[in-house]
């Protein structure tokens, strides 16, 4: 894979727990499986999910005795502790500072951000190409993107991140009047009450309308997705050298599913090489 200059992909929302560092890790390793050159910087500074996966990706593929690629990865000190304990304006000084290098290293540049409000995933949004929010399948992952009537249930207003995402996109254009691509994804898929369901959809494409992002195809909430990332691996790493665990139909749905995430973010070929070693 070759682009003209670096993309960066942030993994972001101000909410923990919808899936943002299992977002980030796929996206990666599928990009990585195309031969892209991928720098990743993971901004949770204090749980560190992106960071330690490919650590232990290191590891298992040395035990293994087998090689897949990695990515370069881009930290703001050695010392997780001390970057934590910076104050918001050196934080973000060391941020720029190291996606500059990241970016001048890579193709793609995929950073994963903290839940919450802080200087540094601020930052990050800013600096992003496309941002990539999921949500878990309920109106509680919604409220952190728009608010709604609690009688009617009609839309009432975007949230402030909503809004932290708009002053991204403003700053971008009035900068070098270019565009942020923001997607939301529903993420962790699983069976629930139609109706519920359907007045989610009906909310999420309202507001998508009024602040102008679009919707894409998350990753379901897959046996296969937690038990490779212990590993430090993805499905996109799936070959006859490399099978932690047996596979099955599932795997392939699963990879499927990738796919069609990647196609969404306008990278479908990501896993064309990884599918004909598989």
């Amino acid at each position: 894979m070759s682009v003209s200059e670096a993309r960066t992909i942030v993994i972001g929302n101000e909410k923990g727990g919808a899936g943002k560092s299992t977002l980030a890790i796929h996206i990666t390793t599928a990009l990585l499986h195309a031969d892209a050159r991928v720098a990743v910087m993971d901004l949770d500074v204090r749980q560190q999910s992106m960071a330690h996966f490919f650590a232990s990706r290191r590891k298992w593929l040395a035990n293994a005795g087998v090689t897949a690629p990695e990515p370069a990865e881009v930290r703001l000190g050695d010392d997780a502790k001390h970057v934590a304990r910076l104050s918001g304006p050196e934080s973000v000084e060391r941020f720029e500072a190291a996606w500059a290098d990241a970016r001048a290293g890579a193709d793609v540049v995929v950073i994963d951000t903290p839940g919450g409000d802080t200087p540094l995933s601020r930052a990050a949004h800013g600096k992003a190409d496309q941002i990539v929010t999921p949500m878990n399948d309920s109106f509680v992952d919604f409220d952190m993107l728009g608010h709604v009537d609690p009688i009617t249930l009609d839309l009432l207003k975007p949230s402030l991140y909503s809004e932290t995402v708009w002053e991204a996109r403003k700053a971008r254009m009035i900068a070098d009047r270019s565009s942020i691509d923001w997607i939301v994804l529903r993420n962790r898929l699983a069976p629930t009450e139609a109706r519920n369901r359907r007045r989610l959809d009906e909310r999420v494409a309202a507001l998508a309308k009024r602040v102008g992002f679009r919707i894409g195809p998350g990753l379901r909430d897959r046996v296969i997705y937690r038990e490779l990332f212990p590993f430090g691996l993805t499905v996109a790493d799936l070959s006859p050298s490399i099978r932690p665990v047996s596979i099955s139909l599932t795997h392939i749905a699963a990879r499927q599913e990738l796919r069609g995430l990647m196609q969404c973010l306008g990278l479908e070929p990501a896993l064309e090489q990884a599918d004909q070693a598989a």
